[in-house]
């Protein structure tokens, strides 16, 4: 059994997470520019056995694909061509950013760290997979 990665997809960087072996926890791995986005998976991919790539579904409150997902979707669908046959699948990503503050305020992280985007990212990234993690343990549908 492979791995499961996520990405939190932004137009300038994307965070970046990864299950452990036994797919029962996600982590941030890294933050990497959306440009080398491709590149980088590849290379992941080279190295790491992994079953599926969750991406983060930009989504508006009333649950509508937000105007972001015109900058996602090509992207993710080069990806998916030059990964093929790893699945990409899209999840609902509302609200992470929100929750990765929260968790860096719950953790004690210091004022000026939070403000790292970065870490933001990688941290929603981790939330994404997480809660997908979580979902399938409920959900009787196929997934990854």
């Amino acid at each position: 059994m492979g791995r499961l990665m996520a990405i939190d997809f932004g137009r300038k960087r994307c965070g970046i997470a990864v299950t452990d072996p036994l797919r029962i926890v996600a982590n941030g791995l890294d933050t990497v520019s959306t440009a080398d986005l491709i590149g980088y998976i590849s290379h992941y991919l080279g190295t790491e056995a992994v079953d599926g790539i969750i991406v983060g579904m930009p989504r508006t409150v009333t649950g509508e694909e937000s105007e972001s997902m015109c900058y996602l979707r090509p992207v993710i669908d080069r990806l998916a061509k030059s990964i093929s046959p790893v699945p990409v699948v899209f999840y609902d990503e509302r609200f992470t950013s929100v929750l990765a503050h929260r968790a860096m305020v719950d953790g004690g992280m210091k004022k000026v760290d939070r403000r790292d985007k970065a870490v933001v990212d990688k941290i929603s990234a981790a939330i994404i997979l997480n809660d997908y993690l979580n979902s399938r343990q409920y959900s009787e549908s196929k997934q990854l």
